[in-house]
C-alpha cells in the first residue's frame, strides 16, 4: 500500500511540476524499490519507502538566501516596514493587520479583510461604504514560513521556497511584495498593480528615518528599492520561528515532553494516513492536493485553485492554535470539523458540488478515522503549538501612521 501511495504522489508532482528528467530518474528508483519489495519477505523495502514520510524536529538555525544574508539591521528595518501602513495604497493596512502577533501572526478570520476596514482579527469589519472584496483565501501564519519547503531530511532552499496556497511565489522575498500589489489585501483602488510598488518606494524615500535605516541595512546610498524592501521584510519574517514546541523537545530526546495520550495520537496520525501529506519538520509535503473543501459563501467567484484543478498546497500543522478557522478558505472552524471532513471525503462524500469524488486526491481514500481516534490525533496536534515568538510591537513607525494599520 505504501508503494502505491508513493507512486500516486510521484505522478501528481510530475504533472504539476513538469520536471521530466527528475521524473524518469525518480520513477526508476521507485520501481527498483517495488521490485525489492516483491522479493524481500522481511519488509525492509517497505520501511525504506516509509522513511519518505518521516517527521522530525525543526532545525535550530534558519537559512537565508545567498543574495539576502541575514543582518540585525535588515531584520529591524523589516519589522518596522511590517507594521507600517505606508506600504498600502490608502495607508490604512500593514502586513501586521492580517498577521499580528496577538493572533499568532495569522488572524481569527476565515477570509481576511484588507483596505477600507477597521479592527483586528475576528473584530475586523469593512467600513460602511465599501466596494472592496474579501481576500480570496485564509491568511496563513507567518510563523515558521522561514522553513517553507523543508523536506524530511531538513533540506530546503530559501530562495525557492513554496509560498501561498497556490504556490504563486517562491521565497519570502517574492512573497513579501504580493500583498502590496493585491487589490483586496493592501493596494486598494487608488493605484494600479503595475504602479503601486514604485509609489511605495517613493513614499519611503521621502521619510528621513527610512533613508537612514535602509542605508545602514544595505550599506549603500539610494538603498530604498523594491528589491531591498522585499529583502528587509523577508529578513524580519525569518526571525519569526517557533522551533521548540513540546513535539520538537520530544524528537530531540525528551521522552516526557509529550503525554501518553499524545504519543498515542502521534501513532494514529501516522497509521491512519495523515502523514502521507503532512510530513517533514513542518508537517507539510508542500505539494498540491484536491480535497473538495466546502465553499465559503462570502466569495462571489469559485476558487479553482492551482491551474483550475481545485488543488491547494498542503498547509503546515504547526501552531494550529493560532490559525483557526482552517483550510484554504477558512470554511472549517475547528480541528474536529477538519477531521470529520476528511472522514467524509475518504468515504466518497462530496462536500463541494464543483469537485466530484473521482477528482479527490488518492491519499484521502486511505484515511480511516473514528471519533476516538480524532480526539487523540487532536491531542497530538496540540504538541506542535509553541507560543515563544516575538510579540513585541513597535511603539511607532517612521511614517508616523498608526502602527499595524487601522486596527482599533
Amino acid at each position: 500500500m505504501i508503494y502505491n501511495l508513493v507512486i500516486r504522489k510521484f505522478f501528481w508532482t510530475v504533472m504539476t511540476k513538469n520536471r521530466f528528467l527528475i521524473a524518469v530518474i525518480t520513477f526508476g528508483l521507485l520501481v527498483g524499490c517495488n521490485d525489492s519489495q516483491k522479493t524481500d519477505s522481511t519488509g525492509k523495502s517497505e520501511k525504506r519507502i516509509a522513511r519518505m514520510n518521516r517527521v522530525s524536529a525543526l532545525p535550530l538555525k534558519v537559512k537565508s538566501p545567498k543574495d539576502n544574508p541575514f543582518s540585525k539591521e535588515k531584520a529591524d528595518l523589516g519589522k518596522l516596514l511590517f507594521y507600517d501602513p505606508v506600504l498600502s495604497g490608502n495607508k490604512d493596512v500593514a502586513c501586521a493587520t492580517c498577521h499580528h502577533p496577538n493572533t499568532g501572526y495569522a488572524e481569527f478570520l476565515d477570509l481576511s479583510i484588507g483596505p477600507n476596514a477597521h479592527g483586528l482579527g475576528s473584530r475586523r469589519r469593512f467600513n460602511r461604504d465599501n466596494d472592496i472584496p474579501f481576500v480570496k483565501r485564509n491568511a496563513q501564519t507567518v510563523l515558521n514560513a522561514a522553513f517553507n519547503g523543508i523536506d524530511g531530511n531538513n533540506r530546503y532552499d530559501p530562495s525557492d521556497a513554496s509560498m501561498f496556497w497556490d504556490e504563486r511565489a517562491r521565497s519570502l522575498e517574492k512573497q513579501a511584495l504580493e500583498p502590496i500589489k493585491a487589490l483586496e489585501e493592501m493596494r486598494g483602488k487608488g493605484f494600479s498593480e503595475d504602479e503601486i510598488l514604485n509609489v511605495v518606494v517613493e513614499r519611503l524615500k521621502e521619510i528621513p528615518e527610512y533613508r537612514k535605516l535602509f542605508g545602514e541595512a544595505f550599506g549603500t546610498d539610494n538603498a530604498i528599492t523594491i528589491e531591498n524592501l522585499a529583502k528587509s521584510i523577508a529578513a524580519f519574517e525569518r526571525t519569526l520561528v517557533t522551533n521548540n514546541s513540546r513535539f520538537d523537545k520530544y524528537m530531540r530526546g525528551d521522552k516526557d515532553a509529550i503525554h501518553i495520550s499524545e504519543k498515542d495520537g502521534f501513532e494514529l496520525f501516522k497509521s491512519v494516513g495523515c502523514i502521507n501529506c503532512h510530513n517533514g519538520p513542518m508537517f507539510s509535503d508542500y505539494l498540491p492536493h484536491v480535497l473538495g473543501v466546502p465553499r465559503n459563501s462570502k466569495l462571489r467567484d469559485i476558487d479553482r485553485g492551482i491551474n483550475d484543478t481545485f488543488a491547494f498546497r498542503t498547509p503546515s500543522l504547526r501552531n494550529l492554535r493560532f490559525t483557526a478557522p482552517y483550510m484554504h478558505n477558512g470554511s472549517l472552524t475547528t480541528l474536529k470539523r477538519v477531521l470529520e471532513f476528511y472522514e467524509d471525503i475518504s468515504n466518497g462524500k462530496e462536500r463541494n458540488p464543483d469537485v466530484p469524488a473521482e477528482k479527490f486526491d488518492p491519499f484521502v481514500r486511505e484515511l480511516k478515522l473514528s471519533v476516538k481516534e480524532m480526539s487523540l490525533i487532536i491531542s497530538f496536534l496540540n504538541t506542535l503549538n509553541d507560543d515563544e515568538f516575538d510579540k513585541k510591537i513597535p511603539e511607532d513607525v517612521p511614517s508616523g501612521l498608526s502602527v499595524g494599520g487601522n486596527i482599533n
